[in-house]
């Protein structure tokens, strides 16, 4: 009976704590994209997130960028790349906290044409 208990517990309660993460609503560019060029990279979430580690990477390795938005929790987060990207294919992956505390992290890919 105790089992039944927690396991129904347990159930009713997951949906309700997924929920508590925040979750990535749009980034630019967009995920998959293929664009011309890329003048920022950004992220929208759903519930403010302190983003902590930011990093893009093409297929020469990591490429420099600058945060805009601070280490203070926000529903967006913006950085520039500090040169022109060239023609390839580019990584961006982010770690950060959500406002409930819980540890979350991501990326997004995207190409930029010839």
């Amino acid at each position: 009976m105790i089992k039944q208990t927690l396991l129904g517990l347990a159930v009713v309660l997951a949906p309700m704590l997924a929920a508590a993460h925040s979750n990535s609503e749009a980034t630019t560019p967009a995920e998959g994209a293929t664009v011309a060029d890329v003048p920022e990279l950004s992220m929208r979430f759903d519930d403010p997130m302190r983003i902590v580690s930011v990093t893009l990477t093409s297929t020469d390795g990591d490429v420099e960028i600058e945060r805009e938005t601070g280490m203070e929790p926000a529903t967006e987060f913006r950085a520039l790349p500090l040169e022109e990207l060239t023609p390839g294919s580019y990584r961006f992956d982010w770690r950060g906290m959500a406002s409930d505390g819980h540890p979350m992290q991501g990326s997004f890919s995207f190409t930029v044409a010839e």
